[in-house]
């Protein structure tokens, strides 16, 4: 009786603390982790969305880069760190293809992580080079079924959101590809402008400029609905493909030990950020279109991102 009383008044001190502990987060500066290089669009986005949560939360939000095979070095850094709320992830649609590309992962992205905002979602953006002869998606099908494997396409890398964009609508349309991966997204577009590669599933920021200048044609964007910016280009379904839709996504992690509350509280606040119509304007300019979640409707999100990729890369017959 009196063992078990002991241990009543333990847990219920523990959980006191906990508690207050939770509602006085964040007590001091919080470390965010990229797992990307400088520049890129899961650089910069996060970038812009920390500035202004540091103010929401009263306290600094250190960015630091951390890139390498694929975004996976600087996310298991994360998840090996501290679960105290002072440890965040930057994280794309990359997490959700890591598994299918690296088979021997030391960290499991459904169950090592803890989902706690949705920054948002954009389209990746089928560009082609303005010398080539095609002028809808249609074009290029017939051309790409009639001459199997000599179309050739760009990406930032195997198993990356603008490869698996590509295979997606590669599958869809059934043709043969070649498949060409760059370390940067600057060196795949300087050979779509130069003609050396045939077509690159481009992120809708750095599309969007090269379109309106007439120096690439735009054939298809991989969402499932048309972006405002392109009113005239196709979604796969309306060009009569199945399955070929896809979403880039920037979201942030926490290890998935962290508090509940404190998890919580970082999205409350986050949430609130991205309500703001500058901020939804500032993510506009950058070709990112806010996607409300809660952390539970996230890690539903990911999975499910996680499980089709899988499928994917498997169809395709992608390499680690």
């Amino acid at each position: 009786m009196r063992h078990a009383m002991r241990w009543t008044i333990i847990l219920g001190l523990f959980f006191a603390a906990a508690a207050a502990w939770a509602e006085n987060w964040p007590s001091r500066l919080i470390k965010a982790t990229i797992p990307f290089g400088a520049g890129s669009a899961a650089d910069v986005v996060p970038r812009v969305v920390f500035d202004r949560l540091s103010a929401e939360l009263g306290q600094a939000i250190v960015v630091e880069n951390r890139p390498g095979a694929g975004g996976t070095l600087g996310t298991a850094a994360v998840v090996k760190a501290e679960p105290d709320g002072y440890s965040v992830l930057a994280q794309s649609s990359a997490l959700a293809i890591s598994p299918a590309i690296y088979p021997k992962l030391n960290f499991d992205v459904t169950k090592d992580l803890a989902s706690a905002l949705m920054i948002g979602v954009s389209a990746n953006v089928m560009i082609v080079p303005v010398t080539r002869p095609w002028k809808t998606v249609q074009d290029f099908i017939t051309d790409a079924r009639a001459k199997p494997g000599s179309i050739v396409f760009g990406s930032v890398g195997i198993g990356s959101a603008t490869h698996i964009s590509a295979e997606k609508f590669r599958l869809a349309a059934g043709i043969e590809t070649t498949h060409v991966p760059y370390r940067g997204g600057a060196e795949v577009v300087a050979d779509i402008l130069g003609g050396r590669v045939d077509f690159y599933f481009c992120p809708l920021a750095t599309a969007l400029p090269l379109i309106r200048e007439g120096r690439a044609h735009a054939l298809v964007v991989s969402t499932p609905k048309r972006v405002a910016e392109l009113p005239d280009v196709p979604t796969p379904a309306e060009a009569g493909l199945k399955n070929a839709e896809s979403v880039f996504w920037l979201g942030v992690f926490m290890p998935a030990k962290t508090p509940r509350d404190v998890v919580e509280k970082f999205h409350a606040a986050g949430a609130k950020l991205l309500a703001e119509p500058s901020m939804q304007e500032s993510l506009s300019r950058l070709g990112i279109e806010p996607k409300p979640m809660t952390p539970q409707e996230m890690d539903a999100f990911v999975a499910r991102e996680t499980a089709e990729n899988l499928e994917v890369v498997r169809a395709a017959g992608i390499k680690p």
